[in-house]
């Protein structure tokens, strides 16, 4: 068994036990060293968000007072949803390390294949309406943006 995925499930277990939320857990590992480590939270918290993967790399990033984690792994206790992948993207973690799959978790209500199926565009209804208003005064954001001289890129 690996240590880190050992650290992934043990933290897991522990937000089950109080619940916290759902069976996962995350760990950021540098150079061979745990940086961070959580678990899903979105029942303590009531945030949505509050996934195992992202509270990691919000840990992780606070820690290394750095967005860019690219010099990071991330070990999870189960593959990370689409949010969390996105997060993990964002984050520019190279390596992610997963135990159960999107079908395993599934089985116990887990289950993202809509979200997959709307990302693919092969969802016939979209739950979401999305209306694009006020566009040319957001795009003077986008060029103050642009002249200010002292911007940093992420």
């Amino acid at each position: 068994m690996d240590k880190f995925m050992q650290a992934a499930i043990d933290e897991a277990r522990e937000g089950m036990e109080h619940n916290h939320g759902g069976p996962f857990g995350a760990i950021i590992v540098r150079d061979g060293k745990i940086v961070s480590r959580s678990h899903n939270e979105v029942l303590l918290t009531n945030d949505p968000t509050a996934h195992a993967e992202v509270l990691a790399i919000r840990k992780a990033s606070e820690i290394l007072e750095n967005f860019d984690l690219s010099d990071c792994e991330i070990y999870t206790s189960s593959q990370p949803c689409p949010m969390c992948l996105a997060a993990i993207y964002w984050s520019r973690i190279k390596k992610v390390y997963f135990g159960t799959n999107k079908e395993d978790v599934a089985v116990i209500g887990f289950d993202d294949s809509r979200f997959y199926k709307l990302i693919r565009g092969e969802e016939d209804k979209n739950p979401l309406e999305i209306v694009n208003i006020d566009r040319k005064e957001c795009l003077g954001l986008l060029r103050e943006w642009e002249e200010k001289s002292d911007k940093k890129m992420y």
